[in-house]
């Protein structure tokens, strides 16, 4: 029972060898119900695409990352879809930065039991987990749960966890027979490894169901594209200072990066979104102010100091900003954004190493510019292919199409020299 998966599932020697922090690598374990449909995935943090156990160290930093890589760098469709998805949480953390960046309805924070059982510890969790479960988290725990010192987390708990390997022969059935009484909580049975075990827990009761009987974790890779730290740095400010849309607007657009980022988080993190995204300026009204801040804050403790903008950025932003100077005046303003957008998300495949039509399938844009970006048809497909063909001098193209805009050899000229200008201005 493999589940599958819309990214490449990383692995041999390839993988193995890649350059460390150009990737970024999480494995989901599915969670089955006695029908055995998936119904959930727990993450797991890896350090390489070959790696089969977690980082020997658990920090706020490393869930920071694995929760980010899972919105921003992934993608909650291609790690978990419509199911849930379950994620280790420290008790410490329960109030932590990195999970105001989530919309919660489908994850599940996993609590480890207080170290020694410390009383104060498990009393400020209670409190963080009413928080937690109010804003509209669910969670999970072990069957330390059942023991008195954790009576005040019982009624808060969404799941119980057993471990069928650590579980003593003969401890299921009294065990059942405790957990009856919490009925709001089912009952999950971990590490799973045999038929037996599996009938055993079935014949119990249980209703959900882990482990390598049904399938071991596999490890999703993706290329992880890195924004100039410097340009997040700066949107950081802007939206501390609520500043008005049109510079932060301006922000994103010289970025390639840092704006699919934007769009494929807002695609993952359970916004439902219906509508299409039409510009970043849409996106970050979607967003808000105060969700974009965390989100970046967490973008820069993520992005490498010495990360730079790539030539193939340079490129794309060029392509962008010729794409809506040709545009005006012929479209509307809005249209416009859009053709902007379609110049900078031309190149989204070299920069992500994904096929394109990967890649589009992470973000909600229109129609005409998917149309144009596919098969550079269609409201925006003309401009396009005069872009590409000023890149590759191919004056014959450049005059068919500019013929059929209404546009002269001249203007694409400007068009294209100003665009070269303003991204050599931006300093990419």
């Amino acid at each position: 029972m493999q589940p599958s998966t819309s990214l490449e599932i990383a692995s041999g020697p390839d993988a193995a060898d890649e350059t460390p922090g150009q990737y970024a690598h999480i494995a989901r374990q599915p969670i089955l119900d006695r029908k055995q449909q998936i119904m959930g995935y727990e993450l797991l943090a890896r350090d390489s695409a070959t790696s089969t156990q977690a980082p020997a160290v658990h920090t706020r930093s490393s869930d920071t990352a694995l929760l980010f890589h899972a919105l921003s760098s992934i993608s909650a469709q291609n790690l978990f879809g419509d199911k849930l998805a379950f994620i280790n949480v420290r008790l410490e953390d329960l109030g932590a930065e990195h999970l105001e960046i989530v919309f919660p309805e489908r994850i599940v924070l996993e609590l480890p039991r207080a170290a020694r059982d410390d009383p104060g510890a498990i009393a400020e969790a209670a409190a963080a987990m009413q928080g937690l479960r109010d804003k509209g988290f669910r969670l999970a725990a072990g069957v330390h749960v059942l023991t008195a010192p954790y009576a005040a987390w019982l009624p808060l708990l969404n799941f119980v966890q057993i471990d069928a390997q650590a579980l003593p022969p003969g401890v299921l059935p009294m065990l059942m027979r405790r957990l009856q009484a919490l009925p709001s909580a089912q009952v999950i049975a971990e590490k799973v490894e045999t038929q037996e075990q599996f009938q055993e827990y079935f014949d119990a009761g249980l209703q959900l169901f882990q482990g390598y009987y049904f399938a071991r974790p596999q490890t999703v890779s993706a290329k992880v594209a890195n924004p100039a730290y410097a340009t997040v740095l700066q949107l950081i400010d802007l939206v501390n200072k609520q500043a008005e849309m049109p510079p932060i607007e301006e922000v994103l657009k010289h970025d390639p990066t840092l704006s699919f980022k934007l769009l494929r988080y807002i695609n993952s993190s359970g916004f439902g979104l219906m509508t299409e995204i039409t510009s970043f300026r849409h996106a970050v009204v979607i967003l808000g102010y105060k969700k974009l801040l965390r989100w970046l804050v967490l973008l820069l403790a993520t992005t490498p100091g010495s990360s730079a903008a790539s030539s193939q950025a340079r490129v794309a932003i060029t392509r962008g900003r010729m794409m809506e100077l040709l545009t005006h005046g012929l479209l509307s303003a809005e249209d416009g954004d859009n053709a902007f957008v379609v110049g900078v998300f031309s190149l989204l495949d070299v920069m992500l190493g994904v096929p394109l039509d990967k890649a589009l399938q992470e973000i909600s844009l229109s129609e005409q510019v998917v149309l144009a970006l596919r098969e550079r048809q269609g409201t925006f497909g003309p401009y396009l292919r005069i872009v590409l063909a000023c890149e590759r001098q191919d004056w014959d193209e450049i005059d068919r199409d500019a013929a059929l805009l209404g546009l002269n050899e001249r203007a694409v000229a400007i068009a294209h020299l100003e665009a070269l200008a303003w991204a050599e201005n931006l300093g990419i």
